[in-house]
């Protein structure tokens, strides 16, 4: 065997368990350049085709609407055709439509392009996330879907790089069009990555993973699940589509006043705190368990966040408290690959999580429109405040689910 350096735990992964790992973290990371791409570019096509921060806003809440319906549909996808063909075609779909929006020359082909990645952002992680945590053993799933969810702060600080590069000189269309550079991915996924022997098992095996999911046993934490990840996804789509807009905006709006380049320098040690987050948590959720841990996370959210928004004029402290808003603001996010999958069976594992985590989303659909709605009454920093609310509901929401650290896949 090959030695591998590292802790004792990374020498028992396989090579295929890895490669797994990789493809999906990567399928994650380019998903995040992607729709983040669209949150540095908003000062500038608020400015072409003359938008309210409202409006602007609603265009990102398009996107999360569909990508909610892209996640469920893709997720029985998974059950029925594998975890692996799934996550290939969702890279293809969101890769693709991202560079058209390039083109688009009115706010209905930007509505369209823009509804159409969506369909493919949501679809990735439903396939990803299952095909990890199919893959990787029990006392090591948290980690393998931390580092998975890892690949967020990588893609943000990917988008953040690009956009500092190319919006100054070339615009935002150009910086769309980059966004095609992920269909690469997906042809090696296709050729290199195995679908989890324990859906092999069940291929050709009729399933009806919804009547499951809505008659059976699972209906109850099917229901904690969505509100738990409605609340998560409402505070982190209302802090975080926001948070380049204010940097990037006027002090008289409420902003930091910094330009798009200036911000980008502010936004990824943001990103840094953020992947120490995600890698973080894993360890930990798999050391103590999935509740203790996202609890103290969304509590540290909770409290900072309020604060953050009223320093847009000490620059210091904000560059001083980003990591610490991308640790505890993003690291959550770990524990639903993990959980979901412990919750549910093989046979409806990749609906269940589909649906768990993006009828959640669907809701959250409405935290860009409504942080920007709210913008524009108070300011950019006031009403970024309003997120702790949901940061603080999900605390109490964990505790309607049950632990699962270490439950063994079936």
């Amino acid at each position: 065997m090959t030695w591998i350096p590292g802790p004792p735990w990374v020498r028992s992964v396989t090579k295929e368990q890895w490669r797994t790992l990789a493809a999906a973290m990567l399928g994650w990371l380019l998903d995040a350049m992607d729709v983040m791409m669209y949150a540095f570019a908003l000062t500038a096509i608020r400015a072409e085709f003359a938008l309210s921060a409202a409006e602007a806003g609603g265009l990102a809440s398009v996107t999360l609407l569909t990508s909610a319906v892209g996640g469920i549909g893709f997720g029985m996808l998974a059950d029925r055709i594998g975890r692996a063909r799934t996550l290939v075609y969702s890279i293809l779909v969101y890769s693709v439509f991202t560079a058209l929006t390039a083109t688009a020359r009115s706010i209905p082909e930007l509505i369209l392009w823009r509804s159409l990645v969506g369909i493919g952002l949501g679809g990735e992680w439903a396939a990803g996330s299952v095909l990890v945590a199919e893959t990787w053993p029990a006392e090591h799933r948290g980690k393998a879907i931390g580092l998975m969810q890892s690949g967020w702060a990588i893609g943000y600080i990917l988008a953040a790089l690009l956009a500092s590069a190319i919006l100054p000189t070339l615009g935002w269309r150009a910086l769309f069009a980059v966004g095609v550079l992920p269909a690469l991915l997906a042809v090696w996924i296709r050729r290199k990555v195995a679908e989890p022997e324990i859906w092999r098992r069940g291929a050709g095996v009729e399933r009806r993973p919804l009547r499951e999911i809505v008659r059976g046993p699972y209906l109850r934490n099917a229901l904690a699940a969505t509100l738990l990840t409605t609340c998560v996804l409402f505070a982190y789509w209302g802090l975080f589509t926001w948070v380049p807009a204010y940097l990037a905006s006027p002090v008289e709006q409420g902003g930091a006043g910094m330009s798009a380049v200036r911000s980008s320098g502010w936004i990824i040690p943001m990103q840094v705190g953020a992947f120490l987050g995600y890698v973080l948590f894993g360890v930990l959720a798999d050391r103590f368990g999935r509740r203790p841990v996202f609890i103290s996370f969304v509590l540290g959210a909770a409290v900072l966040v309020p604060i953050y928004g009223r320093m847009a004029l000490q620059p210091v402290v904000l560059m001083a408290m980003g990591p610490l808003i991308g640790f505890f603001g993003h690291g959550y996010f770990s524990l639903f690959g993990a959980m979901l999958a412990e919750l549910f069976p093989s046979s409806i594992r990749g609906t269940a999580q589909g649906l768990c985590y993006n009828l959640g989303r669907g809701v959250s659909a409405l935290a860009p429109f409504i942080i920007g709605a709210l913008a524009d009454r108070h300011g950019i920093g006031s009403a970024l405040g309003l997120t702790s609310a949901f940061f603080l509901a999900a605390g109490g929401l964990i505790l309607l689910l049950p632990e699962t650290r270490g439950e063994q896949l079936t």
